[in-house]
């Protein structure tokens, strides 16, 4: 959802959810499901034209907003990325693909599972030290290798082999390259996003007040509270979400997707989600696509497209 569409349209992401969950319905008897966009994304990585330093800011703040606003809601994203940030007709970016999100409850999501991007993946994630990582500090560190990405055009971390990628991002420190130049205040702030112990990463609201985010004070962003609130999702809105379903296996699919609170596929079992060898090459900057995809737009078309009868 396009991080500007989240503070004026007040729908939260359980609007938007009941309302895909709708959709999959309709669509359900077809082999598969085909997600459709209605913009491209920011940036494929790898590519040889980054953006320009000025360019990945104005992007960068929309992408700051949209992940303050989602934190605000109580969501945890897990895979942002640049193949994830679409970019509207308006110029702003558009937070997409919430196939590995999370709700949580109370002021962070503690996790104890693996989603994403592997070279999008925080090293808290890949030791076995941690039992549990925040939630909030995934978001934070996917969005310095964005960030990274954007105007360098790759990642920081990279390997053909799983293994030898998640020892890279466990122990490797961060390095720019000599081409493109950019500036010691964005280097500052990637290597505190890239900060390989969460608990003294940045957060969301020291990102915020960073001086190349904000130009040094003369273009800040706005406050939490003015961008953002709680939007109550009433009972007849639930109850309005669903007009008709299918079959019986329809019902047991929703059924176990609001209760895991997921998109992604509530009856694969872990080996299948690991299911390439670790030692084995492959695109470590894709995800694995899920058995199902799901449309994602705005929040406009979701309440003209809610009224469509199914």
């Amino acid at each position: 959802c396009n991080a500007s569409c989240w503070a004026t349209d007040r729908l939260t992401a359980t609007k938007i959810w009941n309302w895909n969950l709708n959709y999959c319905l309709k669509t359900l008897k077809m082999k598969k499901l085909t997600l459709c966009v209605e913009s491209l994304p920011v940036m494929e990585v790898p590519t040889d034209g980054p953006l320009s330093e000025e360019q990945a800011r104005l992007y960068f703040r929309d992408v700051i907003l949209g992940i303050e606003y989602l934190h605000y809601q109580k969501i945890v994203h897990r895979d942002i990325k640049p193949s994830n940030l679409l970019l509207g007709d308006d110029g702003h970016v558009k937070i997409a693909d919430f196939g590995v999100s999370n709700q949580f409850e109370g002021n962070d999501a503690l996790l104890s599972s693996t989603a994403g991007t592997p070279a999008f993946m925080a090293p808290e994630t890949l030791s076995d030290a941690r039992k549990s990582f925040s939630g909030k500090a995934l978001d934070v560190w996917a969005m310095g290798v964005t960030l990274y990405c954007f105007v360098f055009g790759k990642c920081p971390f990279i390997d053909e082999y799983i293994l030898a990628l998640h020892n890279k991002i466990r122990t490797k420190p961060v390095e720019f390259p000599e081409t493109p130049k950019i500036s010691a205040e964005l280097q500052n702030l990637i290597l505190q996003m890239l900060d390989k112990n969460p608990d003294s990463r940045i957060s969301i609201p020291e990102i915020k007040m960073d001086p190349w985010v904000t130009q040094g004070g003369a273009d800040p962003l706005p406050l939490e509270e003015d961008h953002c609130s709680v939007v109550e999702v009433t009972e007849e809105d639930i109850q309005n979400s669903v007009k008709f379903v299918p079959s019986l296996s329809a019902v047991i699919l929703v059924k176990a997707m609001l209760r895991k609170r997921s998109f992604s596929n509530p009856f694969e079992c872990p080996s299948r989600r690991e299911e390439r060898s670790m030692s084995a090459p492959g695109n470590t900057c894709t995800r694995r696509p899920q058995h199902h995809c799901f449309l994602l737009t705005s929040a406009t078309q979701v309440k003209r497209k809610k009224n469509i009868k199914l």
